[in-house]
């Protein structure tokens, strides 16, 4: 036996391709089978650090833990960090290669073929099972349709292909039909199945449809998923549609994130959002931001144009107006950056702007450079060990008013001795590089009975569950559902039929 090898592709970005394919993963997990997933091409600014210090999607990072395998940058060989809005920095296995605009890398993709397959193969070698994903819609009609993601990744990995359709967005028979009969009719040949995804209500009331989308393309339909409340990382951008803009006033603590442009790795408040007692809302206008207990700068891909843009959009003086109010502030990487007095770029690293002023709450300054900071990290804070991990560009220096936040004691599992983030005088502002630091649950929990302390609450001491082991109950949860709702029969054939030897 060789391995197996099964596709989902989407009608649309945010189908719940990813979800989908991280269901099947566990399933296939739990029957003891080797899994790994892969996607040749993410673009997102979500990312994750690799224990080698490597960055890659954190789709396929959570499609890893369900297949209770570690996250291998083998996984998602490229992935594209939009820095502007026609320029993105293109990360190949891990590491920067370079910038580049949409048509610079429209030219220059398939240069990566032979070493994206190359690495699709040595992955392959190693599992029973791959699980891939592809990216958008794989009728794409203005792009070059084959590529390095979609069919043209399905055709060099030899595997049949899933169509996941998302009903919640309306249209979604002439999703499907179009985006099949937009296909060349050898990549129609390769769709096996359409899933039916985020249905409300009763599935028998699909059959008609069902019934006539098969007979219209010749591609049956396999399952039909309910919308659920499964609880997973997001990916996508468009996942920050769906984040809330408003205080859950039946929580006890307010929590505003700042919507940057730019925002990255928005990720780092999963931890914050499954607390009981808080509400975590999005900050879009100045206007909105309110009294929070906890406002957080979070973390962003391009620094000094967020800079800009709170300053033009008249956030600057309604910050610094909470912090004179005694609002608790922090930033987390990016933001960290934007809460000191000065931010340099004389090499235009990251955008046109040479100089300009920060919040002008931490007494910091940041000088952005062309190395990228990329590792896993333990710190240590009040002589608690806080594990996340970097993605920085750019070194910070501390003023004689700020203080470090933390110390780095390990770097990628190497023993280090590193000062990390400031904090001012009176602890009430502090920012760090280290994102997942609300990950360190128990930590977090104290954080959080503090600001309600300062409220007049009790603490609430609540059960410190890790993230992993939250994790772990949302992929068996939506395990289940995939099994409940897909006909894994069919399912089982479509990988029988695909089994190629990459052990030769």
């Amino acid at each position: 036996m060789g391995t197996q090898s099964i596709m989902f592709q989407g009608t649309a970005s945010d189908s719940g391709k990813s979800w989908v394919a991280a269901g099947l993963c566990r399933i296939l997990k739990n029957r003891g089978l080797k899994v790994a997933p892969f996607k040749s091409q993410n673009m997102a600014l979500n990312s994750y650090i690799t224990a080698d210090g490597k960055e890659m999607g954190r789709a396929q990072v959570f499609q890893a833990e369900a297949a209770g395998v570690a996250p291998d940058v083998r996984m998602n060989p490229l992935l594209l960090k939009p820095s502007t809005d026609k320029e993105s920095q293109v990360v190949f296995m891990g590491k920067v290669l370079t910038d580049m605009t949409a048509v610079e890398y429209q030219n220059h993709k398939m240069a990566l073929k032979d070493r994206v397959l190359a690495t699709y193969r040595s992955l392959a070698a190693e599992n029973d099972v791959m699980v891939l994903e592809g990216a958008g819609s794989p009728a794409e009609i203005n792009l070059d349709t084959k590529g390095l993601v979609n069919m043209g990744m399905a055709e060099m990995a030899h595997a049949p292909v899933i169509l996941v359709a998302d009903i919640d967005k309306g249209g979604m028979y002439a999703s499907i039909y179009g985006t099949i009969k937009l296909l060349p009719e050898e990549d129609q040949k390769r769709l096996k199945g359409i899933i039916v995804n985020k249905f409300r209500g009763d599935a028998s009331l699909l059959k008609p449809g069902n019934d006539m989308i098969e007979e219209l393309t010749g591609v049956p339909v396999i399952g039909v998923i309910p919308m659920t409340d499964v609880d997973l990382d997001e990916e996508d951008s468009v996942a920050l549609e769906r984040k809330s803009r408003v205080m859950d006033t039946t929580k006890d603590l307010d929590v505003a994130v700042m919507a940057l442009q730019k925002l990255s790795n928005f990720t780092d408040f999963h931890s914050l959002e499954i607390q009981p007692d808080v509400s975590v809302r999005y900050v879009v206008k100045p206007e909105d931001l309110g009294n929070p207990d906890l406002l957080i700068l979070p973390g962003s891909k391009n620094t000094n144009e967020d800079m800009a843009y709170l300053r033009e959009h008249g956030f600057v003086s309604e910050i610094q107006a909470l912090h004179e109010r005694k609002t608790q502030i922090v930033g987390i990487c990016g933001g960290y950056q934007m809460l000191g007095s000065k931010l340099h770029d004389p090499n235009h690293v990251e955008s046109d702007i040479t100089d300009q002023d920060g919040l002008q709450l931490l007494d910091i300054q940041t000088t952005f450079t062309g190395e990228k900071t990329t590792t896993q990290a333990i710190a240590q804070h009040a002589g608690t060990d806080l594990h996340g991990y970097e993605i920085h560009m750019g070194e910070t220096s501390l003023g004689v008013n700020a203080s470090p936040f933390s110390t780095i004691i390990e770097n990628n599992g190497q023993p280090e001795d590193r000062l990390d983030g400031a904090v001012n005088a009176d602890g009430s502002v502090w920012g760090t590089y280290l994102h997942g630091i609300f990950d360190n649950t128990a930590w977090t929990r104290q954080l959080l009975d503090q600001l309600r302390v300062a409220k007049g609450l009790q603490p609430l001491h609540a059960k410190n569950e890790t993230m992993a082991e939250y994790k772990e109950a949302q992929y068996e949860k939506l395990a289940k559902i995939v099994e409940e709702n897909v006909d894994m029969a069919k399912i089982d054939d479509i990988l029988a039929a695909s089994d190629v030897d990459y052990r030769k």
